[in-house]
């Protein structure tokens, strides 16, 4: 079943909002959706340090009695590769015993960067960007966030899901969202299902893109971010989107100042919407909306077919 959520902040002070309590909170309510995993896409605001989310094992993994030393190796040799192919590391900082954070200035491009950090064995780029920063584990919104300690973390905007496996198995590789490999900055949430999935991922295969998943929005990630490097605004590569992309489906796209957000003809998965002077909320039902408006609410159902994009 799976929920979706997002929220931009407008008209703040520096537009910036409490905007990984509020996604949890959201997340929260919506917790029935999708209990096996949940997932962040956050957004702080973006500075001169590229910000890497990676992971080197899963919490699944076998806890063998050299479980930690392989870590341990494994994190110094993401280290030595990140210094090796240029960049200048400022920090890297243990969230989980197999998630981590890196800061560090780079000015070379994002692909043989990820590409070269993901042939340290176990390793996965979970998001890579100057204000992106992707978070997702196993368990409920308010695990998650207590485990990577999100209530601190303020922003702009963000979008979050909450994830019920049927097709898949339970593991981080399976959760959303999906950072859209190698762009910088551009994340996708999605509930529903794309029945050309397979021509699209080997469309752009051939662009020399690679995928670290089977999941859809990885589709949708990189097939807008592409259409982006190709020149195309993002309002204008979403509704081109609903012409090249088929099946049932809602989605949210974020990039480093944008929100968005598309419904299929069908409309036949739920979207529900406000937007106030301050901020815009959207989620899979209006319950999670409530969970962070202290106020009497207005809100919709975007219509089908409906392209709708606010920027910070």
């Amino acid at each position: 079943m799976c929920g979706i959520a997002g929220i931009i902040y407008k008209n703040r002070s520096g537009s910036v909002g409490t905007v990984g309590r509020d996604m949890t909170n959201m997340l929260q309510a919506m917790k029935h959706r999708g209990p096996d995993s949940t997932g962040y896409a956050l957004y702080g605001e973006p500075n001169d340090l590229l910000v890497m989310r990676f992971k080197l094992a899963d919490p699944n993994d076998g806890h063998d009695f050299s479980y930690s030393l392989r870590l341990a190796r494994s994190r110094r040799e993401v280290e030595a590769r990140l210094s090796k192919i240029g960049a200048t590391i400022d920090r890297v900082e243990g969230e989980s015993e197999y998630a981590y954070r890196a800061t560090f200035r780079y000015e070379g491009e994002l692909k043989p960067l990820a590409d070269y950090v993901e042939d340290v064995p176990g390793a996965e780029v979970l998001s890579l960007g100057y204000s992106l920063e992707i978070i997702k584990d196993l368990g409920d919104a308010e695990t998650v966030a207590e485990q990577y300690r999100l209530d601190a973390f303020h922003g702009t905007h963000a979008i979050g899901h909450v994830r019920m496996a049927t097709e898949s198995d339970v593991d981080i590789a399976g959760a959303h969202p999906y950072w859209a490999y190698p762009f910088s900055d551009v994340a996708v949430v999605h509930n529903g299902q794309l029945t050309n999935y397979h021509q699209w991922r080997r469309r752009l295969e051939r662009y020399g893109h690679r995928f670290q998943s089977e999941c859809d929005s990885e589709i949708i990630a990189v097939y807008l971010a592409q259409s982006m490097a190709d020149g195309l605004p993002l309002e204008t590569a979403m509704k081109q989107s609903l012409e090249d992309l088929d099946g049932v489906f809602t989605y949210l796209v974020v990039t480093q100042d944008q929100l968005g957000m598309a419904k299929d003809e069908m409309a036949a998965k739920p979207l529900v919407l406000h937007e106030g002077e301050d901020v815009v909320v959207l989620a899979s039902e209006e319950g999670a909306i409530r969970a962070v408006m202290s106020q009497e609410i207005d809100s919709y159902d975007p219509y089908e077919g409906e392209v709708m994009v606010w920027s910070r």
